[in-house]
């Protein structure tokens, strides 16, 4: 959490002296392990698999394993000296300079041939030898690390401090001993598995992590869009093949790439289909923005869902701009009869998503610095239901008011819930509850079912609470009752207890007889 907190922190803070975003992918994820040291190792153990024996150059401190078998067998655990050459009991010194393991077990055997005749020779590598290396630049902590001989570029960055957001993954450098320098996309080896870019490190090897200042830019229907770090030679078509390939949604006949021109001021567009960039290198420059548009209504899902009492709930197609709800529900085998149609409801899942700035200062105001107007503005705005569309299911479907048909959206949801045969009394009344529903019945009719009002009960302010909407009606503003609703009578507020009310008169007439003998104090004093 703590390495999380610093990289967020850290983002933020650098973000506002770079005028682009930081390139920022998943696999930066994997770094920010503990370095070797801290986790108490002298070194790092490679788990690399067989080792390739023309890729590794056996050198001082490897260990190998000689079996010579005839008459009479030999066995031989054998290190290679601090000048490159083994020596082999009886036998003699080969020199295993500059040499993979290939070339060393060849010499080897050769050597021994000519010492031994009709014998079976098996050499191999025991174990590895420890080696040095450091890791400079833009990280979170330079260091120096002993590991195995085996290891790999990946294998320091799963014990280092971890990489900032600025550290540029796509153009590492390594420096032997010897002055030779590599440059390695190591986002190419992560992404792609290209194991050419994850280098086995040698004794002395130099990791020179850069900061990133150049950035390629990937929009619309590309797997992983987003900033990546600039290559130089690298092609459009290898970048887009770094960041996953396009959609199968993408628009391929035609390829944005916005550059700027040579002044460094204005930008042009240039336009390539996917063909010709797979087939033609078109190359990448700094601050280059590739963009790729989707195909326009390919693969638009239409669809609607439908929950509740119908006979067929689920999910239905619909034709953009011409399905009604009318059809649809005709099309799902119509209502059920328990359905209720008071409380149907229709809500648009994309609907508007624009947030209500009036809303938000609300929430953060008490209720005691509100004026009455922005605390009702505050109670109606979070009851509101995201989404819902305004519809009167009675009317469209048991008075045939075709007003009330509308034309649905992809992604809509209708409800249709289950008729609620009673109502609920909540507050002072004597058993509050749920009570089945009485058609010609009023509020104070199903107040009088519930047993009356309760002795703390103000029975001036009940309120209504419907059932489909939320809203809060007065009491004798209320024609009629409908199934579901809730009939609220609230509670006087409780006197204050009478230990209470004791000791804050005790302290009052404390405070006014302090008051008093400072006065008649006062008085003595000046006479």
């Amino acid at each position: 959490m703590k390495n999380i907190l610093i990289l967020v922190f850290g983002l933020l803070y650098i973000e506002s002296f770079f005028p682009q975003p930081l390139p920022f992918y998943p696999e930066r994820s994997l770094f920010g392990q503990q370095d070797s040291t801290s986790l108490g190792l002298i070194f790092l153990e490679s788990s690399d698999g067989p080792v390739n024996s023309e890729e590794y150059f056996v050198g001082p401190g490897d260990v190998l394993f000689i079996s010579i078998s005839g008459i009479q067998e030999r066995n031989f655990s054998l290190k290679i000296n601090p000048d490159g050459y083994l020596y082999i009991p009886q036998i003699g010194v080969i020199d295993l300079r500059e040499k993979n393991l290939y070339q060393a077990k060849d010499l080897i055997k050769q050597k021994l041939l000519r010492s031994f005749k009709d014998v079976e020779i098996y050499v191999t590598l025991q174990s590895f030898r420890k080696i040095k290396v450091s890791l400079v630049g833009n990280v979170l902590k330079i260091a120096n690390f002993v590991i195995s001989s085996n290891s790999r570029l990946n294998d320091i960055f799963s014990i280092s401090k971890g990489i900032t957001p600025t550290s540029d993954l796509r153009n590492i450098k390594i420096i032997s001993k010897n002055g030779k320098e590599q440059v390695y996309d190591f986002l190419r080896f992560m992404r792609l598995a290209d194991i050419s870019q994850n280098p086995r490190l040698m004794d002395g090897d130099i990791i020179i992590v850069d900061k990133c200042e150049r950035f390629v830019s990937l929009f619309g229907h590309i797997k992983y869009t987003g900033n990546y770090e600039y290559k130089p030679n690298e092609t459009v078509s290898d970048l887009l093949n770094l960041a996953g390939g396009l959609m199968f949604k993408a628009f391929k006949d035609s390829i944005e790439i916005i550059r700027f021109s040579k002044d460094g001021k204005t930008q042009y567009s240039l336009y390539y289909s996917y063909d010709y960039l797979l087939n033609n290198p078109v190359y990448t420059e700094p601050n280059d923005m590739i963009i790729v548009r989707e195909i326009p209504e390919y693969f638009d899902l239409q669809y609607v869902t439908i929950q509740g009492e119908v006979r067929y709930p689920g999910v239905y197609k619909i034709i953009k701009g011409k399905t009604k709800l009318r059809e649809i529900i005709k099309e799902a085998g119509g209502f059920l009869d328990n359905a209720s149609l008071v409380n149907a409801s229709l809500f648009r899942t994309q609907a508007d998503s624009l947030v209500d700035p009036e809303y938000e200062r609300l929430k953060l105001i008490p209720r005691a610095e509100m004026t009455d107007d922005e605390y009702d503005y505050l109670k109606a705005k979070s009851r509101q239901k995201i989404g819902k569309v305004v519809v009167d299911f009675e009317n469209l479907f048991l008075k045939n008011k075709t007003d009330e048909d509308i034309i649905l959206k992809s992604g809509d949801l209708i409800i249709i819930p289950e008729e609620k045969e009673y109502i609920t009394i909540i507050g002072q009344v004597v058993n509050p509850g749920n009570i089945p529903f009485r058609k010609n019945f009023n509020v104070q009719d199903y107040i009088n079912l519930s047993g009356g009002f309760g002795w703390r009960a103000i029975e001036s302010d009940v309120r209504v609470i419907r059932s489909n909407t939320g809203e809060w009606i007065e009491a004798d503003e209320v024609d009629k009752i409908n199934p579901g609703d809730i009939i609220w009578v609230p509670e006087k507020t409780p006197p204050p207890k009478f230990w209470d009310v004791f000791t804050t008169s005790l302290q009052v007439i404390g405070q006014i007889a302090a008051v008093v003998a400072a006065t008649v104090a006062v008085i003595v004093a000046t006479r």
